[in-house]
């Protein structure tokens, strides 16, 4: 049977690294590899499109540094999709919505994030920033109550769509995967010499510095201990995480934003993945750490419950609660050896190619 041609509408493309962009370049490239056809609709951005990549005129927005506002237009040649995936309820995944009705086709959608989270970027008044939650709680609802069929990346993902959210479309499972040929254990001698870290233990992190992603917990869980922490990636809140870094007595790294081709030596190079947001509907990094050989200490809230095997892939801590995420770190630190082999042993059971399968499964139940 001949693969469904899809067409993929993402508000979040190249070259932003994100978890939302990775997982949609790299299913579109796993995809087309087993001889199907997935286009991918994002905003016009410096990315230089290949083929199969169909920038749409896109707008600066300016509550969120680096996104980008794509109009929701319908590129002509993604008129012949056999089936319409949107992973964003905005602006694209309007478009997306509009075309599957224009082809009387299926729509699938992907929550990746809760659309509430974006309110503190729009409003800094607490009155206001609840009323364009609630809004936007609204809005999500009815998004994805025209959808043929929900993924979503985790357990409790899925249970929030179903539960919290409400909505009456069916709703399936799909991790997003990782690419167990690129992210698994590397030398990384070269890594600390080229990046200029110490010996010793390192903790840290690497992704988007958001500011519900509460990464200067990390800075408070690892005060008094002798460790390097180390942060990759950039974002809207690293200026007050290295203001508040200057503070602190504390060998703190920058490395911001690093290419691709880098990640798996951080990863390795980590004794700790430590991650405290509790929004992550399912935590990408953390399986990518974990497929690098890397344990993690992760806030027991969203999706990191689940992603996080306690005691046999990493430990978790209550929200909010620094001296449990410093104990989680310790105790990760001191069993690393043991964690690692467990996290090495579990590699296949997340792998890109397990979650393509079932994502040509859920096309072919819609279709």
């Amino acid at each position: 049977m001949a693969l469904p041609q899809v067409a993929a509408f993402t508000d979040t493309y190249l070259p932003t690294v994100n978890g939302v962009t990775y997982t949609v370049k790299t299913w579109r490239d796993r995809w087309n590899a087993r001889g199907g056809r997935m286009d991918v609709v994002y905003p016009r951005s410096d990315h230089d499109p290949e083929p199969g990549e169909f920038p749409v005129r896109s707008l600066p927005f300016p509550f969120y540094e680096g996104f980008r506002l794509g109009m929701p237009q319908i590129p002509d040649a993604v008129e012949g999709a056999d089936l319409v995936h949107a992973h964003t309820p905005f602006s694209l995944g309007m478009g997306g919505q509009r075309l599957a009705r224009r082809l009387d086709a299926p729509l699938v959608v992907s929550y990746h994030t809760p659309t509430g989270e974006y309110a503190e970027y729009l409003s800094s008044n607490g009155a206001v920033e609840s009323a364009v939650q609630s809004s936007a709680e609204h809005y999500e609802r009815w998004f994805l109550d025209r959808a043929d069929v929900i993924v979503a990346p985790s357990d409790r993902a899925a249970s929030h769509v179903r539960e919290t959210v409400g909505t009456d479309a069916a709703v399936e499972i799909i991790s997003n995967g990782v690419d167990i040929d690129f992210f698994g254990p590397v030398e990384t001698a070269a890594f600390r010499e080229r990046h200029g870290l110490p010996d010793g233990p390192l903790v840290g992190y690497t992704g988007r510095h958001g500011h519900e992603k509460c990464l200067d917990d990390i800075l408070a869980a690892c005060d008094g201990l002798d460790v390097t922490v180390v942060f990759g990636g950039d974002g809207p809140a690293r200026d007050s995480l290295e203001a508040k870094a200057a503070e602190m007595d504390l060998d703190v790294r920058f490395l911001g934003f690093l290419d691709r081709e880098e990640l798996p030596e951080l990863y390795a190079a980590l004794d700790v993945f430590a991650f405290p947001s509790p929004v992550e509907t399912q935590g990408l990094v953390a399986l990518e750490a974990n497929c690098c050989g890397t344990p993690v200490a992760a806030v027991d809230a969203g999706a990191l419950s689940d992603t996080i095997d306690e005691g046999e892939t990493g430990y978790t801590y209550p929200e909010g609660d620094m001296s449990r995420f410093r104990e989680a770190i310790e105790r990760t630190l001191d069993e690393r050896e043991r964690l690692r082999e467990n996290c090495l042993a579990r590699r296949e059971s997340v792998s890109v190619e397990h979650a393509v399968d079932r994502l040509g499964s859920v096309y072919e139940g819609v279709l």
